[in-house]
């Protein structure tokens, strides 16, 4: 049996973190291409330091006038990236940074592994080989662990304060990180708060920072959550004004347990960001997230952990496990047929299921890609519940 008393701890880091304004740039690439096309291969890794960014990586479009044009027009939408992040400081400034652009055509090799082959009877196989996780609780209303929740709700809460001009003393580098007390299993107590938020004013000392930021983090935080005990530590180094890629080199995809389940849960390992949807790394694992969510949401257990993999070239999963650690309603044995049997989990399947071809992803690269709220036009649709009676018809 688990245990039912602990302190665990979550982080999360605002979309001005260095690996973010990274994540960010490769998802607007990402996005762009997706709008020409919608089976475009992208494969963007983008690198920031002081005054440069370096964006490298594989691409494919049908056209390649189409894909020449997009390869012209990537400086500007790092540009874009930037300036709607914030960044206006003198060594990292959107309109005055260094682009430079090493994107090039997608390797022949891995695309007629990936591609499928209506004359040959070959289905569209994965892109690459791998394991992914997915996990659901009941510790939030989204159905995801509470610490990282909430660490990513104070940065998502603090970036909108900024933007509107509400903060104005607030920049857009900042890491929160959360330890909650559980008690019979159930996070009752805020035992420690760590903020660290970029700010303006060198003469700000970090209790000023604390006076900015107390208000909004007590807003976003269940009452009693915070008590007589709980501990402070905003901005604990002291003052924080040099901060975004000109304090520290930032890469896409460092930020891989942040954007998934603050370690509550395992990690395949893989990244996300820059990643189009025939790359299992990412759409299987959105695939993971939407069938332990349908599993817990359905009531077949109160914890799910879901792992599928995968090899390169291959349309079926190589394997299917599922753990309830014990509070499933059936066995684990039954719900993993259940889950087979109610989605398709080849690459093409997830795809279709979940929509997947279309420009949704830079909204995913800040505030973590699970537990967010399935939108109109298709973005965050595996955080949909749609698959309940589906699931529990299948046991």
């Amino acid at each position: 049996m688990s245990r039912q008393n602990y302190v665990f701890t979550s982080e999360s880091v605002s979309e001005g973190h260095p690996d973010k304004v990274c994540d960010r740039i490769s998802d607007a690439v990402l996005d762009a291409f997706l709008t020409e096309e919608p089976h475009a291969r992208v494969a963007c890794e983008t690198f920031a330091t002081t005054g440069r960014v370096v964006v490298g990586g594989e691409v494919g479009l049908s056209d390649p006038d189409v894909l020449k044009r997009m390869l012209k027009s990537v400086p500007d939408i790092v540009r874009a990236c930037i300036r709607d992040i914030g960044y206006e400081q003198k060594k990292f400034h959107w309109e005055t940074v260094k682009v430079q652009n090493h994107l090039h055509r997608q390797s022949a090799h891995i695309a007629q592994g990936v591609d499928a082959d209506a004359k040959k009877g070959k289905a569209e196989g994965a892109g690459d080989q791998g394991i992914m996780f997915g996990y659901a609780c009941r510790e939030t209303e989204e159905l995801m662990p509470a610490p990282i929740q909430y660490a990513h709700a104070i940065l998502r809460r603090l970036a909108e304060a900024r933007k509107s001009g509400a903060e104005p003393t607030l920049l857009p580098d900042a890491k929160s990180q959360l330890s909650l007390r559980y008690e019979n299993g159930k996070p009752v107590e805020v035992t420690s708060i760590v903020l660290s938020h970029q700010h303006s004013d060198r003469k700000q000392k970090s209790k000023h920072i604390r006076e900015i930021v107390e208000p909004y983090i007590r807003e976003i935080l269940p009452e009693g959550w915070i008590t007589k005990n709980t501990a402070w530590h905003v901005n604990p180094t002291g003052i924080f004004v040099i901060g975004g890629p000109d304090g520290d080199a930032g890469l896409t995809g460092r930020k891989i347990i942040v954007d998934t389940y603050g370690g509550a849960a395992p990690h395949g390992g893989g990244a996300f960001s820059g990643k189009d949807p025939t790359k299992v790394d990412r759409s299987a694992a959105y695939a993971a997230r939407y069938l332990a969510k349908n599993v817990v949401a359905a009531g077949l257990a109160e914890r799910c952990t879901l792992q599928v993999s995968y090899a390169i070239g291959v349309a079926e999963p190589q394997s299917i496990y599922i753990d309830t650690h014990g509070t499933g309603t059936v066995p684990d044995e039954v719900i993993e047929r259940a889950v087979t049997a109610s989605l398709d989990l080849t690459p093409s399947g997830i795809r279709n299921h979940l929509g997947l071809n279309r420009p949704i992803f830079a909204r995913t690269s800040a505030y973590g890609h699970f537990g967010r709220a399935p939108e109109a036009d298709g973005g965050f649709s595996w955080e949909r519940t749609d698959l309940v009676e589906a699931l529990k018809k299948a046991v």
